[in-house]
């Protein structure tokens, strides 16, 4: 049975999905998204320079994301969550104020590094706040909401920077995009932390509160410290180093959690590349530039059911979720090879699962996580993620120019049948939910 102040807590849920929900729009909602590769061409960027742009954000994320995951096992997560857009800010600053190829680097190196920051941050600081509140099976269901609301973000973005543009050009839409990162920076920094203390900490039955990052350990496997002071008292660089060893020791050696890890991997990698293609499948079975956005926005909407979902997802016994799992590939398979309003309708159905099946793999790796670095943990699956889907490209490029789009779809499709079969194999307990 729940105490009155463990029920006091779910109630002021609101305190943790109110900012969480407006730094998840704000994070999206960036105009400058839709048409920063234009501003990189009319400034006489190649074909070739845009591209090593490409990789070299790809590459500050890969080196930088778990040592980020680190960090903010050892520093209230909210500040480096707040920190984020601010990077992505003053890159996309610099571009409209210094336009050329170093300073569009420069760009990319911050924005690249702001990204790392969050990278684990966020997941860890709901699913610590959500536990501390007593409400950790209600995971799936926040990161869902969130997942969603980023997507539809993404959506108006785009639909909004094209009269924005028009009115203004590059300069407006660049003023507008970083006045976003900074409501998102605000929204980061009214983010609660509460993190639940470490069993056999001592913590009183009232709830043991551990506050806005007074939870900091002095070692990841030591006790939460009630009324420690971060400001006050600093991390240091053992307490770094610990915290990313004992994380990266936890992905390794754990199991259960690398297990999970591999799930989220598969599960999140090659949906999210193929979405990059979207358009070009699209074009390919004949539709028209004009006509390219109204299917694209039927996929959205697909992807943005699929994350509201993911509550009840997460809830399913597991030969359930595996089965919808095999189908979410099938879907997208047929989808991509049939074209047409039935195509994209099963495409974005199969993209949809994909997005609620990511949150829920999430959710079950959270569950799985026992040790003090969660941030850590998670930022090595988001590594993992990012190795695949950077691997990924080439293969598909090379499976396209075989069997064109459509085919090429189908083969990246396959893994979801894979994994459908494994997680199948693992009973009929709930996905994600402890208990």
């Amino acid at each position: 049975m729940f105490s009155l102040f463990t029920r006091a807590r779910r109630a002021r849920l609101g305190r943790l999905t109110g900012p969480l929900y407006v730094y998840a729009v704000a994070e999206e909602f960036v105009l400058l998204y839709a048409v920063y590769a234009l501003l990189f061409a009319d400034h006489g960027l190649s074909v070739a320079q845009i591209a090593s742009l490409f990789m070299l954000w790809s590459g500050v994320g890969l080196v930088v994301s778990v040592p980020a995951g680190a960090l903010a096992d050892v520093v209230p997560r909210r500040y480096l969550l707040a920190a984020a857009p601010v990077f992505a800010g003053a890159a996309f600053s610099l571009w409209l104020l210094f336009p050329g190829y170093a300073v569009y680097a420069l760009g990319f190196v911050l924005w690249g590094a702001g990204g790392a920051l969050s990278s684990g941050a966020l997941e860890a600081l709901v699913h610590d706040d959500l536990s501390w509140r007593g409400a950790a099976e209600r995971y799936a269901r926040v990161m869902g909401v969130t997942r969603a609301l980023g997507v539809a973000a993404v959506g108006a973005a785009t639909l909004a920077a094209v009269p924005v543009m028009a009115w203004g050009g590059y300069a407006a839409v660049g003023v507008v995009s970083v006045a976003v990162c900074g409501v998102c920076a605000l929204a980061g920094l009214a983010l609660p932390e509460n993190r639940p203390p470490a069993p056999g900490a001592g913590a009183e039955a009232s709830g043991g509160a551990v506050p806005a990052g007074a939870h900091r350990p002095h070692h990841p496997s030591a006790p939460a410290q009630a009324g420690a002071d971060p400001e006050e008292e600093p991390a240091t660089p053992a307490e770094y180093v610990a915290a990313l060893r004992a994380g990266v020791r936890e992905a390794r050696r754990d199991r259960r959690v690398r297990g999970a890890i591999v799930l989220l991997v598969v599960v999140t990698s090659f949906w999210g590349m193929l979405d990059e293609y979207v358009p070009l499948l699209v074009s390919g079975h004949g539709v028209s530039a004009a006509g390219v956005p109204a299917v694209l926005a039927v996929v959205w909407a697909g992807v943005t059911l699929g994350g509201l979902s993911a509550g009840v997802l997460a809830r399913l016994p597991v030969r359930v979720f595996a089965v919808l799992l095999g189908a979410a590939g099938v879907a997208v398979a047929a989808g991509a090879v049939l074209g047409g309003v039935p195509g994209w309708v099963l495409l974005g159905a199969g993209f949809g699962v994909c997005q609620a099946a990511s949150v829920v793999a999430d959710a079950r790796l959270q569950e799985r996580i026992t040790g003090r670095s969660r941030a850590t943990v998670t930022s090595v699956a988001g590594l993992g993620t990012d190795l695949v889907t950077t691997a990924a490209y080439p293969l598909y490029v090379v499976v396209f120019a075989v069997s064109g789009h459509g085919w090429a779809f189908a083969v990246f499709a396959v893994p979801y049948l894979v994994a459908a079969c494994v997680v199948g194999r693992g009973g009929r307990r709930s996905v994600a939910v402890p208990g």
